[in-house]
């Protein structure tokens, strides 16, 4: 027997749109023999839906869009698609009004539904504010094939691999005790950074230990701030990857059972990609693409100070949308350096990018002269800085909303994290590309970045240059150039001594004896902390930000403004 793992880029409440790929991908299955078609989870409304699932009128919507769906599918295929269905026991039982399930669609009707029934609440997942546990294990039966069916979370609780039990029941060993004949999973996992090591090795773990055949399918694409990397893979029943689909792409492969073995026999491994920066590059230019396409948006604006943080922004932008549908605004300052002016347009040079340049010196002066009334008898300080990011920020928005260009914006989360940016200046945007990315990690992705002289990779306009990123750029001192001299160590940390401290404090929650007994300075760490702490006010402001890390300032993160700790 065939099956089809269709590795779909689903837009949130996109019933038509979405139903139109399910059937594309059916339709292709269908012509290549496929008997089962597996689509990812919540496939027909597109993950994660949030609280559209509140409005009966979408839901409604959803069941009438599936059972077209399954009128028109192929007469030989089967299909698996991601939906929701009402809880008719919710009233009586005070449960949640809906489960998060998958219907088996064949002969064009709705054969089987089942539901999901391991709900995380964790990180970006608070699929208990929506969804009611299933209760019952899965399972359907095609050609005398017995395949158990899960959805996501139900595959991550084998206390073996991780050494410990997140839920009381395990779906995955209730299926393998009914003797199913292999497993499937349809998923929506939004990727972080080497996340796909850590899928496989559980998937590694529990196809040897239950002898049982996985095949996994996962949701590609950008929504708002999560990406999801598709990387959609099978293993046989003795741990072996017999089939990968690419990463970051929309793609369908088959993998065919063979049930005189009975096991799944050997497709097509897609390469992955080489390094953690080529990855986190390939996401990011994914979820630049999609959050502009998705949100009606086809070009973009970014301000260039001739900073690495703006190129590497700039070059993803280019990447992700094509050169003509970037523009570049250089706003320089009386404090702006000839060379970060010459840094800008050399980048400009490289990507192949239109820009334009706006001074801001006279705008500065209206600014005093305006202020200068209640200002007198006060020494010029950070007020003053700002106002020049404040400047940048509504030129920016003035041509966004001019030209109906999507701002993106270009603080990194060093910056992000120890508010080392201008609330209504640069942190002005509909999009905050690197908002999740280290200020050393900005580094080591410009260093790949200009290392590859591959087309394909970089996407810019001459596949033959060696820089993208202009030396320059990347060997001066990062600096904000709001007062002469300025860099960025007059007031933070080097950036691997900070990056490491925040690395602890955000992803590995140390606390600042852990921090310092790491070998940080006391004061360092307690001025580092105290940042954070302070900023929090800046980053409820923040446009959504890509999520490429474990812990993200975005949906998952709920730290309070008002707080003494």
């Amino acid at each position: 027997m065939k099956l089809a793992l269709a590795q779909l880029n689903p837009t949130v409440g996109d019933l038509a749109g979405n139903s139109q790929q399910i059937l594309k991908a059916a339709n292709t299955a269908a012509s290549q023999g496929a008997r089962l078609l597996l689509t990812p989870e919540l496939s027909l409304c597109g993950y994660p839906p949030r609280d559209l699932l509140l409005n009966p009128s979408f839901v409604e919507s959803m069941a009438t869009t599936l059972g077209k769906l399954a009128e028109d599918l192929p007469p030989s295929l089967a299909v698996l698609v991601g939906t929701v269905e009402k809880n008719p026991k919710a009233q009586m039982s005070g449960g949640k009004h809906l489960f998060n399930s998958i219907a088996l669609l064949e002969r064009g009707k709705v054969q089987q539904i089942f539901h999901k029934r391991l709900l995380p609440t964790y990180d970006v997942f608070d699929e208990k504010r929506y969804f009611e546990p299933g209760l019952e294990s899965n399972s359907l039966t095609l050609d005398g094939v017995r395949v158990g069916v899960t959805i996501c979370e139900d595959l991550w609780n084998d206390e073996e691999f991780w050494g410990k039990r997140n839920y009381q029941v395990n779906p995955i060993a209730d299926l393998v005790q009914q003797g199913v004949d292999l497993l499937v999973n349809l998923s929506a996992s939004p990727y972080s950074a080497g996340k796909q090591q850590i899928r496989e090795s559980m998937l590694r773990h529990s196809a040897r230990r239950y002898q049982q055949p996985i095949l996994y399918v996962n949701q590609v694409g950008g929504n708002d701030d999560l990406i999801f990397d598709g990387s959609s893979i099978a293993f046989n029943r003795a741990g072996e990857k017999v089939c990968l689909l690419p990463a970051f792409e929309t793609n369908l492969a088959i993998v065919e059972f063979d049930e005189a073995v009975p096991d799944l026999l050997p497709a097509k491994v897609a390469a992955m990609p080489t390094s953690l920066d080529e990855e986190i590059w390939s996401a990011l230019v994914l979820g630049v693409r999609d959050y502009t396409h998705k949100c009606g948006f086809q070009k973009v604006v970014i301000g260039l100070s001739g900073g690495i943080d703006s190129s590497l922004v700039a070059a993803i932008a280019t990447a992700a949308l094509g050169a003509e549908n970037v523009l570049g605004v250089l706003m320089p300052s009386p404090y702006s350096s000839e060379h970060s002016i010459i840094d800008a347009q050399a980048l400009v040079d490289n990507l192949g990018i239109i820009s334009h340049t706006l001074s801001i010196k006279e705008l500065m002066q209206g600014y005093d002269q305006t202020l200068a009334p209640l200002f007198t008898n006060t020494e010029p300080g950070i007020a003053e800085e700002n106002i020049q990011s404040r400047i940048r920020g509504n030129l920016l928005m003035a041509i966004s909303n001019k030209f109906g260009y999507l701002l993106l914006s270009t603080g990194n989360k060093s910056e992000m994290a120890v508010g080392y940016c201008t609330l209504y200046g640069d942190m002005n945007g509909g999009l905050a590309v690197i908002a999740d990315v280290p200020k050393t990690r900005v580094y080591s992705l410009c260093k790949w970045l200009n290392s590859r002289t591959d087309k394909k990779v970089k996407n810019v306009q001459d596949s033959t240059q060696q820089e993208i990123i202009p030396a320059n750029i990347l060997s001066k001192p990062p600096s904000a150039e709001l007062k002469p001299g300025q860099v960025d160590q007059d007031s933070l940390p080097s950036y691997d001594i900070l990056d490491d401290i925040l690395q602890r404090l955000i992803h590995d929650h140390q606390g600042a004896a852990q921090i310092i007994a790491a070998g940080h300075e006391p004061e360092v760490v307690k001025k580092v902390l105290k940042m954070v702490a302070r900023a929090e006010f800046k980053r409820r402001q923040a446009p959504p930000g890509l999520k490429i890390t474990d812990r993200a300032f975005g949906t998952g993160w709920r730290m309070p403004i008002a707080s003494k700790w």
